[in-house]
């Protein structure tokens, strides 16, 4: 069947001379796979740019209901034209994070349209803020985890302790390995309840930061199976700096 959908691309890959394969989220279907004909040509009618991870497009495909099988994309423009993210190198950097981890989170086949508001939301606002950027990447995976089934939950009580293995905040640090400290734990919870929009208000230094992602990712370690190893945050530490 014909398909129109808006979709936000998480991978591409070069397939033959002229042709790409792509992950793309889309708003109707959850994660599929599709290829495109002839885009890394200069006449393109679908620019290669398109392509770039998390750009937001408005496509038109000849869908099949299969996890397995390849749609073709039949027409694709940009349906939110980023003015900052392409240009900006830490912009960038934290697109490339974000969509490292969802391509390792988020499964084929899953129709998820208050994901795809989500990622939107975080992306357009990655784009346009003024604010500074450095803990954006942190907020997006403590929420990100309520929209794929993992959701940590605040608490009022103090201390805390964070524990990466079960994915809460307990009273006491727990015995094994995997848990924050009582003042790592107070920043974690800062962060989880703060809107997007004031993200940046918690003070964090850059080996807060470093010890805070460390701790997510652990978490999701745990929680997501198959979940690697991440390969975009030296990337983050090395342009977002102090």
């Amino acid at each position: 069947m014909l398909l129109h959908t808006r979709g936000i691309v998480f991978h591409t890959r070069k397939y033959g001379e002229t042709s790409v394969i792509s992950d793309i989220f889309t708003e109707a279907q959850g994660l599929r796979g599709f290829i495109a004909g002839g885009v890394r040509t200069p006449k393109a009618r679908m620019p290669y740019s398109l392509f770039q991870p998390m750009t937001i497009v408005d496509m038109v495909c000849y869908f099949r209901d299969s996890a397995h099988h390849l749609n073709r994309l039949k027409e694709m423009r940009a349906a939110v034209v980023f003015q900052r993210i392409p240009f900006d190198v830490r912009r960038g950097a934290v697109a490339l994070f974000m969509a490292e981890v969802c391509r390792k989170i988020i499964h084929e086949g899953e129709e998820n349209p208050p994901l795809f508001a989500f990622l939107e939301e975080n992306l357009c606002w990655l784009d346009q803020t003024e604010h500074p950027l450095a803990n954006l990447h942190l907020h997006f995976l403590l929420h990100l985890s309520a929209y794929v089934g993992l959701q940590i939950e605040p608490t009022d009580h103090r201390p805390i302790f964070f524990d990466a293995q079960e994915g809460l905040f307990a009273p006491a640090l727990p015995e094994h390995a995997f848990g924050l400290n009582a003042h790592a734990s107070a920043q974690l919870c800062a962060l989880l309840e703060q809107p997007l929009q004031r993200c940046h208000e918690v003070a964090l230094s850059r080996s807060e930061r470093k010890t805070l992602l460390e701790g997510l990712l652990l978490f999701y370690r745990f929680r997501v199976p198959g979940f690697q190893a991440v390969r975009t945050p030296e990337i983050l530490d090395m342009v977002l700096g102090k």
